[in-house]
C-alpha cells in the first residue's frame, strides 16, 4: 500500500480523447482512490507538480520532456502505446521513475493488418480497385504467398504475433533481433541486426516492427533498400523514425524494390505533398494497424489494472527497461 492519502495522478490526453477517459468506467473506479488531474499539453506542468503517477493517454503527444521540470513527486509513468519513445529522453531515462507501457493489447491486430497488405500486394487488390473504377474488365495472374520468404525485424511480441500469423498462412518467417540466434519457437532463425544487410537479399518480404531506439534509428536507409530484392515488398508499422525517408522514396523510384505498405512516418500526418501518397506501388494508412474496435477501452482497462497494482503494492506490468527503450522478453 502506498498510504491512506489520496494519490495524485495527472493524465495527458488530447481535447478530443477527454470524453475516453470520463467516460470510462475503468477511470471512475480510479477517480474514487485518487486525485485525477486530466491535461492538455499546455497544462502538463501544472498537473505534474506533486503528482505520484502520470498516465500518458496521448501517446504521439512531445509534451513531456518539456514539462519534466515539474515533476517533483512522480513515482511512475504509464504510456498508452507499445512504443515508449514519446517520453525516453534523459532526464526520464535517468530518473528513479518506473515506466510502463501497453504492451501485448495491439499485437494481433497489427499482425492482422500485415497480413492483409501481404495479400494485397501478392493478390493486386489495389489494382483490381483501380480496374472496377475504371469499370475494365482486365483478366491478370496474381502471386501465391505460401512459401514466400518473409524478414521480420523487430522480436518482441508484436513481431512474434506476425510470425505466427504469416506461418499459418504458409509463409516461412525468420527474425532480426538484438542477439541471433537458431531454435526460436515463432521465428525459427533469428538474425543480429547489426549485421541485417548482408541477410537481406533472401526476402520477398521485410516487416519493421522493432522498437525505436538509437540503434534502430535510421537502420532501413539507402544501403538497406540496396541490399534487397528488386521484387521485395517493404512493411512498417513500428515507427516512422526506422525509415530514411528520402532513401525510402528513391529506392521506389528506382526499382530497388518493389512496394510498400507503410503505416507509420517520421511527420505525422504525412505531409499532402510527399510522394508516396501517388506513388503506385505504395500502401498507405494514418498509423491505425493496431486499432481495432474498442481499443481505446482496453488501454484504459490496462492502466487501470496497472494502478491497482501499484496501490496495492503488487508488481507492475510491462515495465520498460528504461536503458534498452522495451519490456524484456521472458
Amino acid at each position: 500500500m502506498i498510504g491512506k492519502e489520496k494519490p495524485v495522478l495527472a493524465v495527458l490526453c488530447g481535447d478530443d480523447q477527454a470524453g475516453d477517459l470520463t467516460g470510462s468506467p475503468a477511470m471512475q473506479g480510479i477517480e474514487s482512490t485518487a486525485l485525477v488531474r486530466y491535461t492538455g499539453a499546455a497544462g502538463l506542468a501544472d498537473a505534474l507538480r506533486d503528482a505520484d503517477v502520470l498516465f500518458v493517454y496521448d501517446f504521439l503527444s512531445r509534451a513531456v520532456p518539456d514539462a519534466w521540470h515539474a515533476a517533483n513527486r512522480l513515482r511512475w509513468l504509464h504510456i498508452a502505446s507499445a512504443g515508449v519513445d514519446p517520453v525516453m529522453f534523459p532526464a526520464m531515462r535517468d530518473s528513479d521513475v518506473v515506466l510502463t507501457n501497453s504492451r501485448g493489447v495491439f499485437d494481433d491486430s497489427i499482425a492482422e493488418y500485415v497480413l492483409g497488405v501481404v495479400l494485397s500486394f501478392a493478390k493486386d487488390l489495389h489494382g483490381s480497385l483501380d480496374l472496377q473504377r475504371e469499370r475494365r474488365w482486365q483478366h491478370r495472374e496474381t502471386e501465391r504467398i505460401a512459401g514466400r520468404e518473409v524478414l521480420i525485424v523487430g522480436t518482441g511480441p508484436i513481431g512474434r504475433a506476425i510470425a505466427r500469423m504469416l506461418r499459418a498462412a504458409g509463409m516461412r518467417v525468420a527474425g532480426a533481433g538484438r542477439r541471433a540466434r537458431t531454435g526460436d519457437p515463432d521465428f525459427g532463425t533469428v538474425h543480429a541486426s547489426a549485421a541485417l544487410a548482408e541477410h537481406l537479399p533472401a526476402y520477398d518480404y521485410v516487416v519493421a516492427v522493432a522498437p525505436l531506439t538509437e540503434q534502430t534509428k535510421g537502420l532501413f536507409d539507402a544501403a538497406a533498400f540496396a541490399a534487397m530484392k528488386p521484387s521485395a515488398r517493404f512493411v512498417n508499422v513500428g515507427r516512422g523514425e526506422l525509415v530514411v525517408t528520402g532513401d525510402l522514396i528513391e529506392a521506389l523510384r528506382s526499382g530497388a524494390i518493389a512496394g510498400a505498405a507503410l503505416d507509420v512516418f517520421d511527420t505525422e500526418p504525412l505531409p499532402a505533398d510527399s510522394p508516396l501518397w501517388t506513388m503506385p506501388r505504395v500502401l498507405i494508412s494514418p498509423h491505425m494497424s493496431g486499432d481495432f474496435l474498442g481499443w481505446r477501452d482496453t488501454l484504459i482497462e490496462l492502466f487501470a489494472d496497472n494502478f491497482h497494482r501499484w496501490r496495492t503494492g503488487t508488481p507492475l506490468r510491462n515495465v520498460v527497461d528504461k536503458q534498452l527503450g522495451y519490456v524484456p522478453s521472458e
